[in-house]
């Protein structure tokens, strides 16, 4: 019974920011790599970010030094900081683990949309 929750999408202008929020259960969360993922449309899906039980993260490069993702293992929860929005930052941004090798899971996605 896992269950991924993201929230805080939205509209925002060019040079914006927004944070997403990842809410999971049904996991031993502080074990677990948690990443975030986005695709636009006509696009592939791809990885953003990723942050995993020691802390360690990696990034995309496209939005190294604008976005940042961390986690507190207290409310089970991994959050996307994104800052100096661009307009191809556009896409539906989704939250994913896998706390096993073969067995993965997303939440609902949530947009975001940057656009003047």
């Amino acid at each position: 019974q896992v269950q991924l929750v993201e929230s805080g999408g939205g509209l925002v202008q060019p040079g914006g920011s927004l944070r997403l929020s990842c809410a999971a259960s049904g996991i031993i969360f502080r074990f677990n790599r948690m990443g975030w993922y986005r695709q636009a449309p006509g696009k592939q899906r791809e990885l953003v970010a990723s942050i995993f039980p020691t802390g360690s993260t990696n990034y995309a490069d496209s939005v190294k030094g604008r976005f940042t993702i961390s986690r507190d293992n207290a409310k089970n929860t991994a959050t996307l900081q994104m800052n100096s929005l661009k307009p191809e930052d556009t896409a539906v941004y989704y939250c994913n683990t896998v706390p096993v090798p073969g067995s993965s899971y997303w939440g609902q996605g949530t947009q975001v949309t940057v656009s003047s």
